[in-house]
């Protein structure tokens, strides 16, 4: 019997950004006039503050400058928080923090996760990738500077590598929530994300955890992915928040996960 792990299929991330319960009046991709035919504009709504988010995507230049569906699925996700916090799936690790939360997101390619994050949470958010991703992150934050302001969000944009202890250092750890979306895709960075991960959720002195959470939604794809949540698991506790229905011919959907520090480092 397949199952989520067993799932194979590749998805075309382009064909699965726009859900099918949406209003295609208001969330659509348009080419912008005179723009060169790489770059699209993707304006996405957002119910709960009856506000546009809109970004630049650039897929000539890697998948980096692409929307993914999973993106698209924790948009979802904050804005139903932000219209029913008592209901959603991500209550649990929201409700009681300190407001404003400082929030961290990893691998942020086109930075819709973070700035959504930040207008629906009202929240200081951190978007980071590798440095050549800084300048359209950048725009794209830019771009919704009015958004955020309205809704009290704030957006800064960092180079973070994965892996890399420095890089950490110079963002700093001061942050109550890490997201991501569609960050396990090529397995040689299975090890540098988990080393990311806990560099800003585990204790320095003892792996344990300090009651920093980090949660990610992701489409699995290939039967290897599974080995990055074998690792994950032996540094965290990892459940499952939410699975969306499949869609466009996908056989599964996206699945949005919550790690958490174990009391101790299970790696041994």
């Amino acid at each position: 019997m397949a199952t989520r792990e067993d799932d194979e299929d590749d998805i075309n991330p382009v064909t699965m950004i726009l859900p099918d319960d949406q209003d295609d009046e208001k969330l659509f991709s348009t080419r912008q006039e005179g723009a060169p035919v790489e770059q699209l504009d993707q304006q996405h709504y957002v119910r709960s503050i009856d506000s546009t988010v809109v970004i630049r995507q650039l897929p000539s230049q890697g998948i980096s400058f692409q929307l993914w569906p999973a993106a698209t699925s924790l948009v979802n996700l904050l804005d139903h928080h932000r219209r029913d916090p008592t209901n959603s799936p991500l209550s649990s690790t929201l409700i009681g923090h300190r407001r404003p939360l400082n929030i961290l997101e990893l691998g942020s390619g086109t930075g819709l996760v973070g700035i959504a994050a930040a207008a629906t949470l009202g929240a200081n958010v951190t978007l980071t990738d590798l440095p050549h991703v800084i300048p359209n992150l950048q725009f794209n934050a830019d771009a919704n500077a009015s958004v955020l302001t309205l809704n009290g969000g704030a957006v800064h944009v960092a180079p973070l590598s994965w892996g890399e202890a420095d890089d950490v250092e110079l963002i700093g750890r001061d942050f109550d929530l890490v997201l991501a979306s569609d960050v396990v895709y090529h397995d040689h960075l299975y090890d540098p994300l988990l080393e990311t991960l806990r560099l800003f959720l585990l204790d320095r002195q003892n792996d344990k955890g300090g009651g920093k959470v980090f949660v990610m939604a992701h489409l699995r794809r290939w039967k290897k992915e599974s080995v990055f949540f074998k690792r994950a698991r032996k540094l965290f506790q990892v459940e499952v928040l939410h699975v969306d229905n499949p869609c466009n011919g996908a056989r599964v959907g996206v699945t949005v996960y919550r790690f958490a520090g174990k009391s101790q480092n299970l790696n041994a």
